[in-house]
């Protein structure tokens, strides 16, 4: 297996490499020691591209990078276009969509760039953005080559084209051909990276474990530290590291925290495999709306409204008293959010609101508000009536779905393609 300075000689010689890596940009810390980031010359492109498979994973890249080097992702092209014009950029970060067409509008110079990183390629070579990624790499042919990637046997089509005799850095999921087994049984949590936190309190307040290990990357071999009664990780470890983990965890499996392109990777490494059933949108949607049900109900017990029944008595002769009472609350939740207070919620589903859903799909991908109906219908299968308003900008949007449908939309509208481009969904932080 070839080490980490042996490949960085082979890349300065021209050579591919590949480094093996589980699918999160912490993981590849060796990337840093084998990439030289020479700083750029004044009005051309960054020395080093990293193409991504998504908006969401090239965003992590800024906080992955060693401290010093500039590094700028690729969300808006007008922004992106002053960026490379007027400022020093060592990293570029972007999608296979967003790269090409800075370079169709020439503000991406690719003859410029010394070295393209192509950030774990499994998702990217099984869908639509292939193509692209074949023409994009193709445009460089000068470029050193470095592939992240975290099984090299499902890319051998890809790694002869574009990565041909690359050294491989790293052990490879695969012994003389056949697939390695599973290393233990483990339970996941989807969501976004920016509630993993969140979600871990959640699980923490659930299971109330007496010592649990959050493992963020650090190190597993502490003998003198107490068994734990549970094992929570907040990073993607790799094969070695989920085995050490799975011998720490003697009273259950351990829970794992992951985007959804991160799955398939695990699947690899862990079986069987369990979701972990966490509090969701809908069950917090569910809890506020019984807190508001019992405010009423003591309201009813402790007094009679008659004054405030006296006001409503002509409405009762035109409407279902149901009705009135259904209207009151919308109309008590939005005075509270209009004064920033959490108020009661909207009553638009059974589950007792609306939650707000984030699609890194935009004005810029051709899609409308049609489009994301379209596929949370057909793809989702969720009702008409479990969607609200719509709201779509330039390089994303923002969908209003019912709380008791919310997690299935986030789960399964993610890798759904719209317009040719893979959606990414997320609860929206604003919610």
């Amino acid at each position: 297996m070839t080490t980490v300075a042996e490949a960085r000689a082979a890349l300065e010689r021209g050579r591919p490499v590949v480094l093996v890596t589980p699918p999160a940009p912490e993981q590849a810390g060796a990337l840093w020691e084998v990439v030289d980031t020479p700083g750029p010359r004044a009005g051309v492109s960054p020395p080093v591209l990293i193409v991504c498979a998504d908006e969401v994973s090239a965003a992590e890249w800024a906080a992955a990078a060693p401290a010093g080097l500039r590094v700028h992702v690729v969300t808006g092209l007008r922004r992106s276009e002053r960026c490379l014009r007027d400022l020093r950029i060592d990293v570029l970060a972007g999608t296979v969509e967003g790269l090409s067409a800075l370079v169709t509008r020439s503000a991406l110079k690719l003859d410029a760039v010394s070295t393209i990183v192509v950030a774990w390629p499994e998702l990217l070579v099984a869908s639509e953005q292939a193509g692209a990624l074949d023409t994009l790499l193709g445009a460089a042919p000068e470029a050193r080559r470095v592939v992240l990637c975290w099984n090299p046997g499902a890319l051998s089509d890809f790694l002869e084209r574009h990565a041909r005799r690359a050294e491989v850095v790293g052990s490879p999921p695969t012994q003389d051909g056949t697939p390695l087994p599973p290393v233990g049984p483990a339970r996941y949590a989807v969501a976004p990276r920016s509630r993993h936190a969140a979600l871990l309190q959640d699980a923490l307040d659930g299971l109330d474990p007496k010592q649990p290990l959050v493992w963020n990357g650090g190190a597993l071999d502490t003998p003198d530290a107490p068994p734990p009664d549970a094992v929570f990780c907040l990073r993607l470890p790799t094969r070695e590291q989920f085995a050490a983990l799975s011998r720490l965890a003697q009273r259950g499996e351990p829970l794992i925290f992951l985007d959804a392109t991160q799955l398939p990777y695990l699947r690899s490494i862990a079986a069987p495999l369990v979701p972990a059933r966490l509090p969701s949108a809908a069950d917090r949607a569910q809890d506020r709306a019984q807190a508001v049900r019992a405010r009423v109900a003591r309201v009813l017990e402790t007094r009679q409204p008659d004054g405030e029944m006296t006001v409503l008595a002509p409405l009762f002769e035109r409407f279902d008293p149901a009705e009135v009472a259904a209207a009151l609350l919308a109309l008590l939740g939005e005075e509270g959010r209009a004064k920033g207070e959490e108020g009661a919620p909207a009553a638009t589903s059974a589950a007792g609101g609306s939650v707000r859903v984030f699609v890194n799909v935009g004005t810029k991908d051709r899609a409308s508000a049609k489009d994301l109906v379209g596929a949370l219908i057909k793809e989702v299968k969720i009702a008409k009536g479990d969607i609200g308003r719509i709201d779509v900008r330039e390089t994303f949007s923002v969908v209003e779905v019912a709380a008791g449908v919310a997690d299935r939309v986030v789960r399964d509208l993610s890798g759904v393609t719209i317009r040719g481009r893979r959606a990414m969904a997320r609860l929206d932080r604003y919610n």
